[in-house]
């Protein structure tokens, strides 16, 4: 069964997910520039390295009561035909491997037009205990409101206007029509401390920061972001088949150290790989819980890994060369270095170390 990778994320106690080829780049919310004349769920607009991007605030656009942003929410750039857009979201968690036998299309909720229903969600997947919501992208971005607005969902807090005195005529109108919470514009970050301020105007500033060489060159590779030990790595998507949940790993006798064992992959044999030890790098296998599950020419395996981050896209003319300083045993291994955030990733040179780097076992037992 054909399968196909989301991007998922946290929102308003919702799970989410985009597909990750829409996926362009993902960053701390900076702050927000305001903008007039914008529908109701964008809210502000960034400065990223010279173009101008709306940024959507999902609550506003799924019709629940807007909320004060925090220093932890994330901001997803999606790129969907002709549009980009940036949605805002309270946590990006992991990337899924998706198969379409476990997508539901529509749910009914015994409604007389379920068309009316679902106006944003292209299906429910499963995926083990939990059930993430597939946002349709055509709809999320280029539906307007009013095809909307008389199916808005009522938040919780919304209930609340249930225990006010309103005309029993009006109170359907403040809630489908014209939500409270969106009669006013909003200024970014009236409710945050001075630090939170400047760690959103931080962030504006470095990504309206631009290079016109580097802009000049395609975006032609596109990273995994993960953590060994602390330490910052990308991989690149291209040799990715999925990240997996590591469970009951079953020890190979006679085997390198480098080699944790095996696991059953949805009836798939996979063999999980600690590349820690190849780059010098201090590990503890006491506690596994993800991996990269790559794909090299005929070679399948199980990188373990310590966290997966993000999915970042870059300008090859953003990876720099290896430091001088950097220990000589790994730099065979690295394609170069790259700013992620306020961190330094490593690039991984995959196919070089797992063909080279002694994860292959010739020898017969």
């Amino acid at each position: 069964m054909e399968t196909k990778p989301y991007l998922i994320f946290k929102q308003n106690g919702l799970l989410c997910g985009v597909e990750v080829g829409c996926v362009r780049e993902i960053f701390f919310l900076p702050e927000l520039a305001p903008i007039a004349e914008a529908p109701q769920d964008i809210v502000g607009a960034i400065d990223l390295r010279g173009s101008i991007l709306p940024v959507m605030d999902l609550n506003l656009r799924f019709g629940y009561l807007w909320q004060e942003y925090s220093v932890t929410d994330s901001a997803i750039v999606i790129e969907w035909q002709e549009f980009r857009v940036a949605i805002v979201v309270n946590q990006v968690s992991e990337v899924k491997q998706i198969s379409q036998d476990a997508i539901t299309p529509q749910l009914s909720y015994g409604r007389d037009k379920p068309e009316e229903s679902n106006h944003f969600l292209a299906g429910f997947a499963r995926c083990g205990a939990e059930i993430i919501m597939l946002l349709d992208l055509d709809r999320l971005i280029r539906d307007s409101p009013e095809k909307t607005k008389n199916t808005i969902p009522v938040s919780a807090a919304e209930s609340q206007v249930e225990n006010q005195k309103f005309p029993l005529e009006t109170e359907p109108k403040l809630l489908a029509e014209h939500p409270k919470s969106l009669d006013t514009p909003r200024i970014f970050g009236t409710n945050a401390t001075a630090a939170e301020k400047a760690i959103f105007r931080e962030r504006a500033d470095n990504l309206r920061l631009q290079d016109d060489r580097k802009n000049s060159a395609a975006i032609n590779m596109s990273l995994a972001v993960v953590v060994f030990n602390g330490e910052y790595f990308g991989v690149n998507l291209e040799v990715v088949r999925e990240f997996t949940d590591i469970r009951q790993v079953t020890p190979v006798p006679c085997t390198p150290d480098r080699i944790i064992g095996n696991m059953n992959l949805r009836g798939e044999i996979l063999t999980l790989v600690d590349i820690r030890k190849i780059l010098n790098i201090s590990a503890d296998t006491k506690f596994l819980s993800k991996a990269i599950v790559v794909e090299i020419e005929d070679l399948v395996a199980g990188i373990v890994v310590d966290e997966i981050l993000d999915i970042i896209h870059l300008n090859m003319a953003d990876i720099a060369t290896i430091p001088a300083a950097l220990n000589s045993a790994n730099r065979e291994y690295l394609r170069g270095t790259a700013f992620y955030k306020e961190k330094i990733i490593a690039v991984l040179h995959l196919h070089k170390l797992l063909t080279k780097g002694g994860v292959i076992v010739d020898e017969e037992v």
